[in-house]
C-alpha cells in the first residue's frame, strides 16, 4: 500500500511542528527549505492541515503555522486523512456484491492497520527530538 508524496511531507510537517516551540509559528519557507520542496507545493498540502483542524495559520510578516489541537491527541491516521480522505483502499472490480470474502480480508487489515495509525500520535515521536 502506497500513500502519496504529501502524506510523507505532511506526516514530516506535522512531526517538525509538534516539536517547535509553541510561541511563534512556523514559516512556510523553513518548512519547504526543511523537507526540500517548493513553498507553493508545501502550502497547498498544509491548506489541508488547515481544514483538518490540525494546524492553524497565522499571516504576515511574522506569520506561519502552528499546532491548532492538543498535539497529544493527533494521531497519525488523523493526518493521513486530512491528506488522502478517508475512503477504503481497495474496491472488488466484480460485481457479485457485499459477500465478496477478498474484499472481507482486506477491509479487515484496513481496520487493524487504521487502529494501529490512531493509536500512534505524531507527539511520541517527537519527545526524543524536543530533548534533543
Amino acid at each position: 500500500m502506497k500513500y502519496s508524496q504529501a502524506t510523507d511531507y505532511a506526516l514530516h510537517v506535522m512531526l517538525y511542528l509538534t516539536a517547535a516551540p509553541t510561541d511563534k509559528p512556523v514559516g512556510v519557507q523553513l518548512l519547504a527549505e526543511k523537507l526540500g520542496v517548493s513553498q507553493t507545493y508545501l502550502s497547498k498540502m498544509m491548506t489541508k492541515l488547515v481544514k483538518a483542524g490540525l494546524i492553524q495559520s497565522a499571516p504576515g510578516a511574522n506569520g506561519g503555522y502552528r499546532i491548532r489541537r492538543n498535539q497529544d491527541e493527533i494521531s497519525f491516521l488523523d493526518i493521513i486523512h486530512a491528506i488522502e480522505g478517508t475512503a477504503s483502499l481497495f474496491e472488488c472490480s466484480l460485481d457479485h456484491g457485499s459477500e465478496c470474502q477478498i474484499q472481507r480480508v482486506v477491509i479487515e487489515a484496513e481496520r487493524k492497520m487504521e487502529q494501529h495509525l490512531l493509536n500512534t500520535k505524531i507527539a511520541d515521536l517527537a519527545k526524543p527530538i524536543k530533548t534533543e
